[in-house]
């Protein structure tokens, strides 16, 4: 097991990883809107909020020498998933062709009460 880290991704806000990467896979930590630079949240729109999230992750890809097409699953949790249409159109921005499995649900409360989080896992 390894850990991945960079600094163009937020510093963990408690006792995790960006991201861990064992034999073949990639785990991502879950995500919320929060800038790299300031490691402050982002308290934008659902919109804003899953682009920064979204960039955060291809970093963090990144760093592992992977990108956004060696992503195999997604778990994106909403505050209300009545912003569903939203961020799946931000999301597909970044999964054009290729197009992992997915689970979406909504939850009742994210840190930093965020109205978006998202998980990956990735392979090589």
């Amino acid at each position: 097991m390894q850990e991945i880290y960079t600094e163009k991704a937020p510093k963990p806000i408690g006792p995790y990883s960006q991201a861990i990467k064992y034999e073949n896979f990639i785990f991502i930590s879950g995500q919320i809107a929060i800038d790299p630079v300031s490691n402050e949240f982002v308290n934008g729109d659902v919109a804003t909020q899953t682009k920064v999230i979204m960039e955060n992750i291809k970093a963090i890809l990144e760093e592992s020498g992977l990108n956004m097409n060696h992503v195999i699953k997604t778990t994106i949790y909403l505050k209300n998933l009545e912003d569903f249409p939203i961020v799946n159109q931000v999301y597909g921005e970044y999964f054009k062709e290729h197009k992992p499995a997915r689970a979406t649900v909504e939850v009742s409360r994210l840190p930093k009460d965020a109205l978006v989080e998202i998980e990956v896992i990735a392979g090589l």
